[in-house]
C-alpha cells in the first residue's frame, strides 16, 4: 500500500509541476490548427478566384487587352498546339517559330481556313546562333505583339537517365528548351515593353515541383522555365506585361498518348486527364489572373496534395513504385 501511496502522490506532483506547460502546449496546437485552417480557406479562395470566377465574369477580348497577334514556339506539342487554337479562336493571328516547317504547315492552313486569322510560319535553326534571329525579328517589324507561348518538349518525358543521353543529344535538348526559350523571350520583350502591353507565357510541367526518378532532363528543364517565367513577373509586371509559367500535369493526346507535360505513365483520359482542347480552354482563362499556375482546377488540386507530401516521403515512395514495377 505504501508503494501504491507514493506512486499516486509522485503522480499528482508530476500533474500538478506539468500543468502549464500542457496548456502551452494546448495553446500552440490551437494556433497550430488555426493555422492550417487558414491556409487552406485562402486556397480554397485563390482556387476560386484564378479557375472559377475569370470564366464567369466577362472581361475584355484579348486583342484588346495584349494584342493582335501571337508567336508561338514549338507549337508541334500536343498542348502548345491547342493553346494555339484557343488564342485563334479568340481572332488572334499566328506566327509560328519552327526548326522544321512541315511540323506546321497543316495546322498553319487549318487555322486561317477555320477561324480567319493571319499565319505565318517562320524557320530558325538555332544551332545557327545568331542568324537564326534575323528572320523571327523580320516576323516581328510592324506587327503588334501581344502573346509569346513556349512549351517544353514531348521527348523529355521518356523515362532515361542522365547517362543514358547522348552527348549530342543532351546539348540539343538543353539548347532547344533552355536558350531557345530565353532568346525568343529576348526578342518579343522590347516591342511589348514599347507597347506597354503583353502576354508570356510559360508552358512547362507540373514534374519540376518534385523529383522524378529517371526524368533528370525533364524536371531541370521545366524548373528552369519555371522559375524564368517567375523572374521575369517580377522584372516586367511594373511595366504592363504578363508573364505566366502554366504547370499541366499529366494531358492525354488526340491518339491517347501521354503529352509533353505528363509526367507519370500513360492512363486513359478522364477527369485528372484532360483533352489538350479542355486543358487549354480552362488555361487560357487565368492569363492576367494568376502568374503561377496549373492551369486546371483538378491539377491544382493535384499540386496542392503533392505540396503537402514532405520530399523525402516522395522519394522513398518512387522508388518504391519503380522497384515494383
Amino acid at each position: 500500500m505504501a508503494a501504491v501511496d507514493s506512486f499516486q502522490f509522485l503522480y499528482r506532483e508530476i500533474s500538478r509541476t506539468c500543468n502549464s506547460y500542457f496548456e502551452t502546449l494546448a495553446l500552440v496546437g490551437a494556433l497550430y490548427t488555426a493555422s492550417r485552417a487558414v491556409i487552406l480557406l485562402s486556397d480554397c479562395c485563390t482556387l476560386v478566384r484564378v479557375h472559377f470566377l475569370p470564366r464567369l465574369i466577362p472581361s475584355k477580348k484579348l486583342t484588346q487587352r495584349y494584342g493582335d497577334w501571337a508567336v508561338v514556339y514549338g507549337a508541334s506539342e500536343p498542348v502548345a498546339k491547342a493553346y494555339t487554337e484557343e488564342l485563334a479562336r479568340h481572332a488572334i493571328s499566328i506566327i509560328f517559330v519552327t526548326r522544321d516547317p512541315s511540323s506546321v504547315r497543316d495546322m498553319s492552313a487549318y487555322l486561317s481556313q477555320n477561324y480567319g486569322v493571319e499565319t505565318l510560319v517562320v524557320s530558325a535553326d538555332f544551332s545557327l546562333d545568331q542568324v537564326a534571329c534575323k528572320p523571327i525579328k523580320e516576323a516581328l517589324r510592324g506587327k503588334d505583339i501581344g502573346f509569346l507561348v513556349n512549351c517544353v518538349e514531348e521527348s523529355l518525358a521518356s523515362p532515361q537517365s542522365l547517362i543514358e543521353v547522348p552527348e549530342q543529344h543532351l546539348l540539343d535538348l538543353v539548347n532547344r528548351n533552355i536558350a531557345v526559350t530565353t532568346l525568343m523571350t529576348r526578342l518579343v520583350l522590347p516591342g511589348m515593353v514599347d507597347r506597354s502591353r503583353g502576354a508570356v507565357v510559360n508552358i512547362s510541367s507540373g514534374a519540376c515541383c518534385r523529383p522524378l526518378l529517371g526524368r533528370v532532363t525533364l524536371t531541370a528543364s521545366t524548373g528552369y522555365l519555371d522559375h524564368l517565367s517567375r523572374a521575369l513577373h517580377l522584372e516586367y509586371s511594373s511595366k504592363g506585361i504578363f508573364i505566366q509559367s502554366l504547370l499541366p500535369f499529366q494531358i492525354a493526346s488526340s491518339d491517347q498518348q501521354p503529352s509533353s507535360s505528363s509526367s507519370s505513365p500513360s492512363r486513359r483520359e478522364g477527369w485528372f486527364v484532360p483533352k489538350p482542347e479542355v486543358y487549354a480552354r480552362h488555361a487560357i482563362s487565368t492569363l492576367g489572373v494568376s502568374n503561377r499556375t496549373t492551369g486546371y482546377w483538378p491539377h491544382t488540386l493535384q499540386y496542392g496534395l503533392m505540396r503537402c507530401i514532405p520530399e523525402w516521403i516522395w522519394v522513398l515512395g518512387s522508388r518504391v513504385l519503380i522497384s515494383s514495377s
